[in-house]
């Protein structure tokens, strides 16, 4: 919290556009067994010219060696230190805000997952074969008609995309202080919800009743028959963006997560398409209404936890193509990086360090050519811990005043 003040005291407006480009889980690594990572297999042009005219560095997302989620990654981006309590926000209040769900502070939410169990009720398939947005909004109608209160909890089941959706509890002293029942492997059961603390062992017991009924409606489904709660959490109460940097913030992201983060920390939230060039489209007309644009890419994601090493590099080359559509628009300082790095080799989240580029004309002109990993490490910008990187752009970007006489 004494860094974001820091910070906040010396934001002074400007007549600058800043541009923050997240292609989620970008960051790669070299191994004996990988001798090259997606950034060194992509054929990036744009990128590569803007590594000539710009700089290049590394971010840590949280600490060395802490792997981040999702929500965290992108909370360090935006300056918040995610190792802080006050912000560490949950999952299934970030997948509540992204979804625009109205469910106030006393509300407890969890990100859910439908998934397959067999007949002894081990876990075949923790997304239930992916099934498709029109199968969950079936699903959750069907959980939210035959399950309205339990324990004294009104229960409320909000589809998401394929097989996401989100549980939203409203009842007295209900805690936020439980443990996933997601387990994150195949094989076993889905795990019993628990008391984090004292705190929470009165609603542990209410939520497993609830949970209890979920699956009795769910048992005879062929494929989610189970429910995986991660992610329980009430409504946060942090210091807005618009407030600590007098700039309007507007965020475009394709998937309720994204959204979700941007709208906790009080960006606007601007509905548009998952691919760069949707999403560019999506700017464009907005461009003259905000001063800090976030805009998020998630295939590049989805394709390391597939453990596609090639899918990650045709995600960049294809982030590559469309960047002269977001380069036309003139902004005065644009960042391109990740929340976190999502090696192919782990098929997961990790702690290495995230390839960061930037440019302005403020911004040292280092030797790096090229936008990857191993030149990244000699970039000007050296290694940054993620909440450091809203100085960086605010300060090329005119927006930061001197510090002491």
């Amino acid at each position: 919290m004494r860094h974001l003040r820091f910070l906040s005291a010396l934001a002074r407006e400007a007549d600058t556009k800043i541009v923050l480009l997240v292609l989620d889980g970008v960051g790669d690594v070299r191994t004996a067994a990988q001798p090259q990572s997606a950034l060194d297999l992509a054929t990036t042009p744009n990128l590569d010219a803007l590594a000539v005219a710009g700089a290049l560095g590394r971010l840590t997302p949280i600490l060395p060696g802490v792997t981040p989620g999702s929500g965290p990654g992108h909370l360090g981006l935006f300056g918040y230190d995610a190792s802080e309590p006050d912000f560490d926000i949950g999952r299934g209040v970030l997948e509540a805000l992204g979804l625009g769900l109205d469910f106030g502070p006393e509300a407890l939410t969890a990100r859910g997952n439908f998934a397959t169990a067999d007949d002894d009720g081990n876990l075949t398939d923790r997304r239930a074969g992916r099934i498709p947005t029109e199968e969950c909004r079936r699903l959750c109608a069907k959980l939210d008609d035959a399950v309205d209160r339990v324990e004294g909890v009104t229960v409320q089941v909000e589809p998401g995309e394929s097989h996401r959706f989100v549980l939203i509890l409203r009842g007295e002293g209900l805690s936020a202080e439980l443990t996933d029942t997601d387990p994150q492997q195949l094989g076993v059961r889905p795990l019993p919800v628990a008391a984090a603390s004292l705190n929470g062992e009165a609603t542990a017991a209410r939520v497993a009743a609830v949970i209890e009924r979920l699956h009795k409606v769910l048992a005879d489904e062929p494929r989610a028959n189970r429910v995986l709660m991660r992610g329980f959490s009430k409504l946060p109460d942090i210091p807005q963006l618009g407030d600590l940097y007098r700039m309007r913030f507007g965020a475009f992201a394709g998937y309720p997560l994204y959204r979700g983060v941007a709208a906790a920390c009080g960006m606007e939230v601007v509905e548009c398409g998952k691919h760069l060039d949707e999403v560019v489209d999506a700017v464009r007309p907005r461009w003259q209404d905000f001063d800090f644009f976030f805009l998020h890419v998630k295939q590049t994601d989805a394709a390391g936890e597939d453990g596609n090493l090639r899918a990650k590099a045709d995600v960049v080359e294809e982030v590559d193509r469309h960047l002269p559509g977001l380069l036309a628009l003139e902004p005065d300082v644009l960042a391109v990086t990740g929340d976190h790095s999502t090696p192919a080799l782990m098929k997961a989240h990790s702690w290495h360090p995230i390839p960061l580029l930037m440019r302005g004309p403020l911004v040292f002109v280092d030797d790096t050519t090229a936008f990857d990993e191993g030149q990244a490490v000699r970039g000007h910008l050296g290694l940054l811990r993620s909440r450091e990187l809203m100085g960086m752009l605010l300060a090329h970007g005119d927006r930061l005043a001197k510090f002491g006489a």
